[in-house]
Order: C-alpha cells, then sequence, then structure tokens
C-alpha cells in the first residue's frame, strides 16, 4: 500500500515537473517571437504623437500599451513611476494605447482631450483614482468617470468638445493597428529599448530595466 502510495506521489510530482517546464519553455518562446516581431517592426513602437513623460534624452525607454480600464495597467503605473523616480533622467516612458474593455476608447478620449489643457497625467491619475466604479468588468459605465475629473481643473466644456475630434479616433485606431502589428493581446504589454518582458511581472519589468540602465549608463 505504501509503495503504490510513493509511486502516486512521485508521479504526481513528475507531471507537475513537465509542466511547469512546459509552461517556461512556451513563454520563453512567445518572448522570442514577439521580440523578433519588435525588432522587425521597430519603426511602430512609438509614434510621434504619443504622449511621453520623462527626458527626451533618456537612454532607457519603456514603451506601454495600456487600457486604462485595466486594473493592472493602474497597478503598473506606480511601478514605473517609482523607477523612473529611482533613476532620474535615466528612464523615458511612452504611453500606447490598446482600449480593449469595453467603453474604455470613451475614456482614452478624454485622455487626449485632456492632453490639450496639460492636464494629461492628472486626468491619467484621476481616472485610475476612481477606476473600480466606473470600470467595472461586470457592468462598465464609462461615464462615471466625469465625477472622478472636477479636481483635476479642466475646462470640461472644451473637453467635451476637444474628446469628439475625428483625429483623436484615428489616433486611437493607429494605436490599436500598430498594437496589432506587435501582437500585442493584452494589457499592460511593455517594451524596453524595444525588448519585451520574458514574462509578465513587476520583477520582470524592473530586471529588464535595471539591466538597461547598467548597459547604457
Amino acid at each position: 500500500m505504501k509503495k503504490n502510495y510513493y509511486i502516486v506521489i512521485i508521479s504526481a510530482v513528475f507531471l507537475i515537473t513537465v509542466f511547469v517546464s512546459g509552461m517556461f519553455f512556451y513563454e520563453s518562446q512567445q518572448s522570442e517571437k514577439q521580440g523578433q516581431i519588435a525588432k522587425d517592426n521597430a519603426e511602430v513602437l512609438v509614434r510621434d504623437y504619443s504622449q511621453t513623460l520623462g527626458s527626451d534624452e533618456a537612454k532607457v525607454q519603456i514603451v506601454e500599451f495600456f487600457d486604462p480600464a485595466c486594473e493592472t495597467c493602474k497597478d503598473f503605473y506606480t511601478y514605473v513611476k517609482d523607477m523612473m523616480e529611482a533613476n532620474p533622467g535615466k528612464i523615458r516612458l511612452v504611453m500606447r494605447y490598446a482600449p480593449f474593455h469595453e467603453g474604455a476608447d470613451h475614456n482614452v478620449k478624454i485622455l487626449e482631450a485632456a492632453r490639450k489643457q496639460g492636464k494629461y497625467w492628472e486626468t491619467l491619475e484621476a481616472m485610475y483614482y476612481g477606476q473600480s466604479t466606473w470600470a467595472s468588468h461586470n457592468n462598465p459605465q464609462p461615464d462615471l468617470v466625469w465625477q472622478f475629473l472636477s479636481g483635476v481643473g479642466l475646462n470640461m466644456e472644451q473637453l467635451k468638445k476637444d474628446m469628439n475630434d475625428p483625429e483623436i479616433t484615428k489616433l486611437i485606431q493607429q494605436d490599436l493597428a500598430d498594437a496589432k502589428v506587435l501582437n500585442v493581446t493584452k494589457t499592460p504589454e511593455f517594451f524596453v529599448n524595444g525588448k519585451p518582458l520574458p514574462s509578465f511581472g513587476y520583477k520582470q519589468l524592473k530586471g529588464l530595466v535595471d539591466s538597461e540602465i547598467q548597459a547604457n549608463y
């Protein structure tokens, strides 16, 4: 009886090891594939209109495809800002849109309209603050975001006019097209100096950023 028990345990451990190894191999293959895609299509990583944060002279560039309705994007926004504060002048953040969640393009339009008033980052932070209210995945209500924007100092009348600018719609469509070319299927998706993460996670992002800082400074 005990012998059979040990056989079952060993078999289970073996199967788990094979599964984990397979997952690591798959992630590695996917990362290599996306890395080659990014290398072959480097010209679509950043557009002239892309919103940026940090010095244009920075030698480490983080390109983030994000969705303002994405909870993980909200978390990583803080992580990336912390990295930038810890490495002043060395990191430049480029924001690209991938509004995959229902209704999220509405909030991207607000962001771009706020940008015309010089309030992009303040508006993004207000959106993230109220995200759990307006971006419920079971019942998204993007219009509820307005209640969180009152303290940003925006000209609301002008904002509502500007967000309907056809050029903003074209910008969103271009970012989505670029995301498709780069095989971006979820958010957030990061590229550091053109390199995708080996697998998704904070440690992986920080490790890649740190290695690029060390290599360039």
